[in-house]
């Protein structure tokens, strides 16, 4: 026994297994740190795909971020192109409507004047109609005054009430006209200037046809 340990060509299987178990413990050694090393490894992948999600996530968010700003700056570029051409037509417009504007206001300016010379025409119908009262009312004192002179009694009161009954006519119709002068001048002075003028010409025109208007023009000059 001792002289087969004493060879150094035979391996015993003493020797065999410590070296394969020698040997076994240093392959389950390097195992274990490759092992290590590769779960170190996985660890950084995760990390690494990790940060990749989250730069990719940034990626998408800028780029939407991107296309928002892109967006909103052709609204925006149209919403000035949509401005600048309702100014245009604005100008345009005004340049359109500046002489029809000139025109009203020249036609209104016409109507004002007919519409004052209506006013005075008014004034005048009044100051007739008083001065038809107080010649009636004169006219009745003389006859009271001096009835005792007349040789003909029943001549002189015939002649008397046709006078009065004349005065009354012409007080009625005066006062019926003022009245009515006087609504139609309200009518006008509560309505809108468009319609203002054509209703002081047609009150024009309807004192024209009476004659009235055409007198006074006679008289001023």
């Amino acid at each position: 026994m001792s002289d087969t340990d004493g060879d150094s060509g035979t391996v015993t299987p003493e020797l065999r297994i410590r070296q394969l178990e020698d040997r076994l413990s240093d392959e389950t050694e390097r195992l274990v740190k490759l092992y290590d090393a590769y779960e170190q490894q996985e660890r950084d992948i995760v990390g690494l795909r990790a940060e990749i999600e989250v730069l990719e996530k940034e990626v998408i968010d800028k780029e939407i971020d991107r296309e928002g700003l892109e967006q909103l700056l052709s609204e925006k570029d149209n919403r000035v192109r949509d401005l600048e051409l309702d100014h245009a037509k604005a100008t345009k417009r005004i340049e359109h409507l500046e002489p029809e504007l000139e025109k009203m206001e020249e036609k209104y300016t016409r109507e004002k004047d007919r519409l004052a010379r209506v006013f005075e025409i008014a004034e005048e119908l009044d100051g007739d109609l008083r001065l038809a009262v107080a010649e009636m009312k004169a006219r009745d004192d003389w006859y009271v005054n001096h009835m005792q002179i007349f040789e003909d009694l029943n001549k002189a009161i015939k002649v008397r009430y046709d006078m009065i009954e004349n005065a009354v006519e012409a007080e009625r119709k005066s006062t019926h006209m003022q009245r009515a002068l006087k609504d139609r001048l309200d009518e006008i002075l509560s309505a809108p200037p468009e319609e203002a003028a054509g209703m002081v010409k047609e009150i024009a025109d309807d004192l024209e046809d009476d004659g009235v208007l055409n007198r006074s023009n006679e008289e001023e000059e």
